[in-house]
């Protein structure tokens, strides 16, 4: 009131004085009702229907992020089962390489054709077969994650390497690679370091 008017020149010596700072807020701390009033939301909001929309919009833009990176392995957006450098490392190593069990399901389908010939003796041999590819994928699976382990706990420590990773990494491989999600980044034979 009795107080006289600041000039220009001294506004802008004040400005330069408190010049912005690295790591400080450089604003003044709001009123707690103005920050009150600005988190006050209802609890329940009155137009459902528009709610509904907005829900609908946020998780179909979450879905579309969550595909994209499923294609591009954006570590961002993948879901929670594929998140992470151990899961990464594993997807790079078993697409790196040639797995018996990406084979089943194409054998799987020739023997279908197969068993609709009723001579025992194709049968017999087809099942044989059968019986020895699974066998013998399950035995390079179990190969491919004993190797696989060791590389894992030379790279991340022993406590990264921890439950389902070998049913991830052993699903994965029986899993035709054009089928795999995340789809595979690496070609054949480049294993991750």
């Amino acid at each position: 009131m009795f107080g006289r008017n600041k000039t220009l020149n001294e506004q802008q010596a004040e400005t330069v004085a408190t010049a912005p700072r690295e790591g400080a807020k450089n604003r003044p701390t709001p009123k707690r009702k103005d920050q009150e009033a600005a988190n006050r939301r209802p609890l329940v909001v009155t137009d459902r229907k528009a709610a509904r929309g907005v829900d609908r919009d946020k998780r179909r833009e979450a879905q579309l992020k969550q595909r994209a990176a499923m294609v591009t392995g954006d570590d961002a957006h993948l879901p929670a089962r594929d998140k992470g450098p151990v899961r990464r490392y594993i997807r790079d190593y078993v697409d790196a390489r040639w797995n018996l069990g990406e084979f089943m399901l194409p054998v799987m389908i020739v023997v279908l054709a197969l068993s609709f010939i009723r001579v025992p003796a194709v049968f017999a041999a087809v099942s044989i077969g059968v019986y020895g590819l699974l066998l013998a994928a399950a035995v390079d699976g179990f190969l491919m994650w004993r190797r696989l382990k060791a590389k894992l706990v030379a790279k991340f420590g022993e406590d990264k390497v921890g439950r389902g990773l070998a049913m991830y990494a052993a699903m994965r491989g029986f899993q035709l690679r054009r089928s795999r999600m995340p789809r595979p980044l690496v070609k054949r034979g480049d294993f991750p370091s």
